[in-house]
C-alpha cells in the first residue's frame, strides 16, 4: 500500500488548512493511499524517510530577521535536526505559502526545493499559495491530481 508522509509547520493555521484540503482531495482520488501528517517541531531526520513519498509544507517568514525564509519550526528541522539527512532519491513534493505584501512573496519554495535537492531527494511537484488559502481549495484539489500523476506510486 502506498504512503505519503507530510511534514508541515504553521503558526496561523494557513499551511495546515492547505495540507488538510490536500489530504481530503487525495483521499477521494486515491482512497487506498496511506497519508500521515506531522508537525515539523515534532519531526526528526528519520521521519523525512517515512513513506513512499515526502511532502514538505510551510509559509514564508522573516526567520532570523531576514524576509523570505522558512517558517521557524521548519527552519529548525531542515537546517538543524535534519541537516545531515540523505533522502535517498525519495520523490518529494513541496508547498509554500506567502503574502503578496512582501517582496519575497513565497520564497520558502526555494528553500524547500533546495533542501530536497541538496539532500538527495527528487522534487516531483510544487505548489505555491499566495495570500489567504481560503477560497483556493480548487487550486489545491487540482494540484492533488498533478501530485498523483507525478508520483505514480502514490496512486497504486
Amino acid at each position: 500500500m502506498a504512503s505519503l508522509h507530510i511534514v508541515y509547520s504553521t503558526s496561523t493555521g494557513h499551511t495546515e488548512y492547505v495540507v488538510d484540503t490536500l489530504i481530503a482531495a487525495l483521499r477521494v482520488s486515491a482512497p487506498t493511499l496511506t497519508i500521515e501528517k506531522q508537525r515539523a517541531e515534532a519531526a526528526q531526520t528519520a521521519d523525512l524517510l517515512r513513506g513512499d513519498a515526502l511532502l514538505l509544507a510551510c509559509g514564508t517568514w522573516n526567520t532570523g530577521g531576514t524576509e523570505g525564509q522558512l517558517h521557524p519550526r521548519m527552519y529548525a528541522l531542515l537546517k538543524d535536526r535534519a541537516k545531515e539527512c540523505d533522502l535517498q532519491k525519495k520523490p518529494c513534493a513541496v508547498i509554500a505559502l506567502g503574502d503578496e505584501r512582501y517582496y519575497y512573496t513565497a520564497r520558502a519554495m526555494e528553500h524547500l526545493m533546495q533542501f530536497v535537492t541538496q539532500h538527495g531527494g527528487q522534487v516531483a511537484e510544487s505548489l505555491v499559495i499566495v495570500n489567504e488559502p481560503y477560497g483556493q481549495e480548487e487550486k489545491v484539489t487540482k494540484w492533488a491530481a498533478k501530485l498523483l500523476a507525478k508520483i505514480p506510486t502514490l496512486s497504486q
